[in-house]
């Protein structure tokens, strides 16, 4: 008899493995704990083409030319300087150099238009643009006594203005037009003019000093203009420059003048206005842009006149920046965080439906409907790369519900269980995209919808005897 007790006593144990709502809530969670993984693949997948696509936009930009930053025009008026140095008890030497005094303009107007063009390498594009930009700027006479400079140690004949263009390569079309008052100005390039206008130039270069006990940054770049001023009537006169300028993305504008005002339009309908000051004025069409700002010097950490030592016209960038709607990435990564979600409602319904409806769904056939659930985040990423996000989201939903809905008819009763849990997985992708695409009121609208499907959850499954495991172990 006791063989027959034993043997009993087993097929009672493997009945309640089979039959234990317990067991199968384990196994569910097991098996989603094990699609994990791959969801976590897939994630590091799409944040991997994302850095490819921003590596090759990177690339293609700085072949054209890289994110431009002006200043300027600013005027320069070299001086001499003397410093008594001793050399013995009673000796003295008198040591004779050349220090800059710089000085910003009193208005400065920038007029522009911007013609952005894309660029294309394989799948990805990426945005430059050729402006057309007019300058106009006055100045005050210089106050030296302000800054203890004698007037007849002043270097008029050496004058010069700047401009501080970030890359000069830019510069491709025709060489800048220089005039103050009547008289055009040539130009040249010029290295080490010793300011900053880019905060990423202030903090990677190290500071050169030179000769004069002043210090520059070895990356700064402009182009410079001799004056030839006559320091009594010449101050009167307005200073305009005129030049094409080629860059990528981003053009910035530092508030030179002790008021500033920029005017940019150009045809793109997705503007950016960016840096420290938004603009005065701005309207954006389907088909263009067109913005305006009006800053005074009391808005940025620098002063209007400095001698010697340089001077970092850093903290007061603005202007503009085109974005290309290559938002596949970031979607794409919101959407796969949702995964686990997708794949526990899922799951969820399959085991109310299979507890209550009396049917047997093995845990293979579980973990082929994750791994379609998995799969359809791939679907997603490289469709989406294609067509964009929105119609690649209703693609690969459309494709992944279809097979599921198609696969659950081998182990459903009836249509009309099939007919359900599509409804669910239908309900579940709409959710998702819905809160993708909301995204100042997607906390708000997940929140609402979690508790309305936890609600949902409560109705089925209020009839569920989950005791049923200890009265079949008995």
């Amino acid at each position: 008899m006791e063989p027959t007790k034993s043997t009993n006593l087993l097929d009672r144990f493997n009945q309640w493995l089979k039959e234990s709502i317990t067991v199968k809530l384990v196994s569910i969670g097991f098996l989603i704990l094990i699609l994990l993984i791959p969801a976590t693949w897939i994630e590091s997948m799409i944040e991997e083409r994302q850095h490819r696509a921003e590596s090759v936009i990177a690339e293609v930009s700085n072949k054209w030319s890289g994110n431009q930053t002006l200043s300027g025009p600013i005027l320069v008026v070299p001086y001499k300087h003397r410093e008594t140095i001793k050399i013995d008890k009673d000796q003295f030497e008198i040591k004779e150099s050349t220090r800059k005094a710089f000085f910003l303009p009193e208005t400065l107007d920038i007029n522009g238009t911007v013609n952005p063009e894309k660029l294309h390498r394989g799948i990805f594009d990426a945005v430059v643009y050729e402006s057309s930009l007019t300058m106009k700027a006055s100045f005050n006479k210089p106050d030296f006594k302000r800054l203890e400079i004698a007037e007849d140690m002043i270097l008029w004949p050496e004058a010069h203005l700047i401009i501080a263009i970030s890359d000069l390569r830019g510069i491709s079309k025709n060489p800048p037009v220089i005039k103050s008052g009547s008289k055009n100005l040539t130009s040249e390039p010029a290295q080490n003019i010793g300011i900053s206008t880019h905060k990423f130039e202030q903090q990677v270069q190290p500071r050169a000093y030179d000769d004069d006990g002043s210090y520059s940054i070895k990356s700064a770049t402009g182009i410079a203009a001799p004056l030839n001023w006559n320091i009594e009537t010449d101050f009167a006169s307005l200073t305009e420059i005129n030049f094409n300028l080629k860059g990528s993305s981003q053009l910035n504008f530092v508030p030179s003048g002790k008021t500033t005002s920029v005017k940019l339009s150009g045809p793109w309908p997705d503007p950016s206005f960016d840096g420290e000051f938004l603009p005065a004025t701005r309207e954006v069409s389907d088909t263009d842009f067109t913005a305006t700002w009006n800053i005074l010097h009391f808005n940025r950490p620098f002063s209007q006149q400095w001698k010697d030592s340089h001077q970092e016209l850093v903290g007061s960038e603005f202007g503009l920046k085109l974005l290309v709607p290559v938002d596949q990435y970031q979607k794409s990564i919101r959407t796969a965080k949702y995964g686990i979600l997708i794949i526990m409602l899922t799951f969820v319904a399959l085991f109310l439906v299979e507890i209550t409806q009396k049917i047997r769904i093995h845990p293979f056939q579980y973990i082929l409907i994750g791994a379609a659930l998995i799969i359809y985040y791939t679907l997603l990423l490289s469709f989406s790369e294609q067509v964009g996000y929105n119609v690649a989201y209703w693609i690969s939903s459309i494709a992944t519900v279809a097979l599921v809905a198609a696969y659950s008819t081998s182990f459903l009763r009836n249509r009309r269980l099939s007919f359900m849990f599509t409804t669910l997985l239908v309900i579940f992708y709409s959710f998702i995209f819905i809160i993708i695409l909301q995204q100042d009121f997607s906390l708000l609208i997940g929140s609402v919808g979690l508790f309305l499907i936890v609600a949902t959850l409560m109705y089925f499954s209020r009839k569920v005897d989950w005791y049923k495991d200890s009265a079949a172990v008995e």
